[in-house]
């Protein structure tokens, strides 16, 4: 199942009565949907045209047009290759020989990968890394497993002389989000996007002027609300993966994809910090005999 159908059968419970009859009208035939229009929608489910727009604004979405060609981009994908078996993730099985984990593995991180990449709006992102480029300053709040990801974007970042500090204590964040201000960023990480001590960070970095950035799974969440841009990974990874593996990696991704658009606009300003970085530390651990 595609991450936006995933999320759409998850989030029924949440849904009004109206929202409930679309979502269900979209899962029972996704592949008709992306064909119709959105006043032949509407009828079928015997709702307004706006609750159709509004409906899409709350998964993230410009509106209905960009709903559908983003499920249809997805529902590509899973025609294309049902046989690498996409459209679920491969649990952990007791006993399974190594083989079959290294393929397993293999397969939930590509799909993580592909899955995220399908997500991905552009027109967002593109702000995000405008954002990121430009900040005066920038924090980097993640708890747990999160706290990983944000600790992989500051040692990025302060390679290329950015700014900017990762935050894992809930205290700190606060105490960072207090001092910020207009000119600054905020980029809070949370696969939920529900952890509490990463949602009070973000809102006290925005009530103190700072632009916000989330990062979580695909669907409706307080963080993702919260953030002024919300960036989403695939929202698929179940059962008993508790070390949350396929979502880091496209956690990851989405961070590398950040890092690399950022050094291609400021290449002139960021390429000589990032090699100056790279020979400073292969100078001092040569001096020190190489030790690590």
């Amino acid at each position: 199942m595609s991450p936006i159908l995933h999320a759409l059968e998850h989030e029924q419970a949440s849904f009004s009565q109206m929202e409930r009859k679309l979502a269900e009208r979209i899962l029972s035939s996704p592949g008709e949907v992306v064909h119709m229009g959105i006043t032949e929608l509407a009828e079928q489910c015997g709702i307004s045209p706006a609750t159709i727009t509004r409906f899409c604004k709350v998964l993230h979405f410009k509106g209905f047009p960009d709903f559908k060609v983003k499920l249809a981009a997805e529902l590509a994908h899973s025609d294309a290759s049902p046989q690498e078996g996409r459209s679920s993730y491969q649990d952990i099985v007791a006993g399974n020989p190594l083989p079959f984990i290294v393929e397993a593995m293999q397969a939930n991180h590509l799909t993580s990968i592909r899955d995220t990449t399908s997500l991905l709006d552009l027109e967002r992102l593109q702000s995000a890394i405008d954002l990121l480029c430009n900040a005066r300053r920038v924090d980097l709040y993640g708890m747990a497993t999160s706290s990983i990801v944000a600790q992989d974007f500051y040692q990025k970042l302060i390679r290329i002389g950015v700014n900017c500090t990762a935050f894992a204590d809930s205290h700190m964040q606060i105490t960072s989000a207090s001092s910020l201000s207009k000119g600054d960023v905020a980029f809070a990480i949370s696969y939920s996007g529900e952890t509490p001590e990463t949602i009070d960070a973000l809102a006290c970095a925005g009530a103190s002027g700072a632009s916000t950035i989330s990062l979580t799974s695909y669907g409706s969440s307080t963080l993702a609300t919260l953030a002024g841009i919300p960036l989403f990974s695939s929202s698929l990874e179940q059962g008993m993966r508790r070390g949350d593996m396929a979502s880091r990696i496209a956690q990851l991704h989405i961070i590398d994809i950040l890092f690399t658009g950022m050094v291609s606009i400021r290449f002139g300003d960021f390429i000589p910090k990032l090699e100056q970085s790279y020979l400073n530390v292969q100078h001092y651990r040569h001096k020190r005999g190489g030790q690590s």
